[in-house]
């Protein structure tokens, strides 16, 4: 019961090209986490599929909408805002906490932490 019949056809494209370019970043963002190997490199990949996905796809809803009820619709932009907010700060979380591990777990291939870099730079770089 959406009447979506009478959705003018240049919007129902417009809103399929959206959805369309929104389901491919995300599927790329999918495919980078399979495709990379370490934790820093997989992170990355899904959280630009999922910000520059999410925007694709509200803006096909926002466009769908504002056609089909005559008026402007604005209130996805909020769902694009949380999630372009929170999807880099969980990026950000989630690879301070794999640093940390990795720099408790002594692994040669993490740089050191700065504090420590400040220290041995202080006392004149003696270990």
């Amino acid at each position: 019961m959406t009447h979506i019949e009478s959705l003018p056809a240049w919007a129902a494209l417009l809103t399929a090209l959206f959805v369309l370019i929104g389901a491919s970043l995300t599927l790329l963002g999918a495919i980078g986490t399979l495709r990379f190997h370490r934790f820093f490199e997989r992170v990355h990949a899904p959280t630009l599929g999922t910000s520059w996905g999410t925007g694709a796809i509200v803006i096909s809803s926002m466009i769908f909408f504002t056609v089909l009820q005559s008026r402007p619709v604005f209130h996805e932009i909020l769902i694009g805002a949380f999630i372009t907010v929170t999807t880099p700060v969980t990026l950000m979380l989630l690879a301070r906490a794999a640093l940390y591990r990795d720099r408790a777990e002594g692994r040669e291939d993490v740089p050191p932490h700065p504090a420590a870099l400040r220290r041995k730079a202080s006392s004149g770089g003696e270990d």
